[in-house]
């Protein structure tokens, strides 16, 4: 029973109720304490929860969430709030279900190769536990050393090295899930793979937390390859960079990376955290990295300078140290933080597109950038086509905080135009649900909501996310006016 104080304090009956189930020390309620919960890695858009919850396991989870559904109380599931699309803003005065209690490596098993985590387990985390014993876990988004691998299921997140070895989905064995309802569900229990039926945990992967919130995975592990050597190439002409990608995914190699930054980017990493002494004035780069066994990385590596040197590279060079080597990969995977050592504010896009596409595109995005008045930064997964337009504005400025969504809007306009994506793995959220048109009919949205309705049939869970409003026409200045809440 909850002392006088605690009853004083309590003045809602649901986060007394609430209170009971996680204990009074794992709960926020006052306004001051959920300030730090009003928005994840999308800051442009704010709102506050009713209450943050912290429970320590999926029971705990079961009975929040079944008490929620029961009082038509809306909730959500939030990771590490690393989240770039808004995907984890409580637009509806949600009480937040957060996982970061929940952040166990529950078992490895090496000789099936896989391992079981929960929720709140931070991905680099995964690799470190393993690495002594010559493995490690395959997806590597940017925010790896605090991203959770729950947030990845979420979000089907990707990373720099999924061109060869795929992103979450594929490293994805098993699950399990606390549904809108509360009951707990098993999918490919012991982490059987390609079990009959449909497939659930594919549909869940991805699903931005709106059909159920993950209590458990089950993840593939991979032997640490033989050899692995990386490449850094720069170019005087972002073109012939773009033509270099295209060259070594023709030449028949796929690189375990392939990545590029342009001249903008490369400002921004050189005035971060991890400099290495990029040319200043040079247009492009590419830091591309094979691995596999020993005996055919040098063939690769030697076709990798040849094709550079076709397509008018300014120097090309071979990490000679692993050391160098993570020096490189360290200034290219803080580059979106670096962003904030050149501009107040930056709005990161996420769009794909077909890797032939990529000059005109580039091309676009300048063109963009021009009309808008704000500088773009491209920083992205050159092999696969994954483009991160980096829009670099100031929020103090009126009216800045509106071009940068329009020019994102642009940007993601630009890749659905030639057959692309609005997003490549950082989920659409509420920052991208109208620009789903752009590559979805109605009839399609229709379809996909119906498959939310059978999961989340009174839209508690996470509502407001990934779709757009029902017969809304497109128009981008309404869903810049619509979207920006600035606080």
């Amino acid at each position: 029973m909850f002392g006088k104080k605690k009853k004083q304090i309590y003045k809602d009956v649901h986060i007394k109720r609430l209170a009971e189930i996680v204990g009074d020390k794992e709960i926020l309620f006052e306004k001051e304490d959920l300030v730090s919960y009003d928005s994840d890695g999308f800051t442009v858009h704010k709102a506050l929860p009713r209450a943050v919850v912290f429970p320590k396991n999926t029971d705990e989870v079961a009975d929040i969430v079944r008490y929620c559904a029961n009082h038509h109380i809306p909730f959500l599931a939030r990771g590490a709030g690393t989240g770039l699309s808004g995907g984890a803003i409580p637009l509806n005065e949600e009480v937040i279900i957060s996982l970061s209690k929940m952040r166990n490596l529950l078992s490895v098993d090496f000789e099936n190769r896989q391992a079981v985590v929960q929720p709140g387990f931070v991905n680099l985390k995964l690799t470190n536990s393993i690495a002594d014993k010559g493995y490690y876990y395959a997806p590597d988004p940017s925010s790896q050393y605090v991203c959770t691998i729950g947030g990845n299921v979420a979000e089907n997140a990707g990373g720099a090295h999924c061109l060869k070895y795929g992103v979450t989905t594929n490293h994805i064995l098993g699950l399990e899930v606390v549904l809108p309802n509360g009951e707990i569900i098993e999918i490919s229990e012991g982490g059987v793979p390609d079990a009959p039926g449909y497939d659930l945990m594919g549909l869940l992967t991805g699903s931005e937390g709106t059909l159920g919130i993950v209590t458990k995975i089950t993840v593939r592990i991979l032997k640490n390859p033989e050899g692995k050597q990386t490449v850094l190439a720069y170019f005087d002409n972002v073109e012939e960079g773009s033509q270099a990608v295209s060259g070594i995914i023709s030449a028949g190699i796929v690189p375990a990376a392939l990545e590029m930054m342009d001249k903008t980017a490369i400002e921004g990493v050189e005035a971060g955290a991890f400099p290495v002494g990029h040319p200043r004035d040079i247009e492009a780069l590419l830091l591309i990295e094979v691995d596999g066994i020993m005996a055919g990385i040098d063939e690769q590596i030697e076709q990798i300078l040849t094709v550079c040197k076709a397509r008018n590279v300014r120097e090309v060079k071979v990490a000679q140290s692993e050391e160098e080597r993570g020096k490189w990969w360290a200034n290219r995977k803080t580059g979106f933080g670096a962003m904030g050592a050149i501009s107040p504010d930056y709005l990161v896009q996420d769009g794909v597109i077909p890797r032939s596409r990529l000059p005109e595109v580039l091309e676009q995005i300048s063109v963009i950038s021009k009309e808008s008045g704000l500088r773009i930064a491209n920083i992205f997964h050159a092999g696969d086509g994954n483009l991160h337009p980096l829009i670099l504005f100031d929020s103090r400025i009126p009216g800045e905080t509106e071009k940068a969504l329009e020019a994102g809007t642009a940007c993601l306009k630009a890749c659905a135009d030639v057959g692309g994506s609005i997003t490549g793995e950082h989920g659409v959220g509420i920052e991208k649900k109208e620009e789903m048109r752009f590559i979805f009919t109605d009839e399609e949205l229709d379809a996909q909501t119906q498959v939310r309705d059978v999961f989340n049939p009174d839209d508690l869970l996470n509502k407001g996310k990934l779709f757009p409003t029902p017969s809304r026409c497109m128009d981008v200045k309404k869903i810049v006016k619509d979207t920006v809440a600035v606080k």
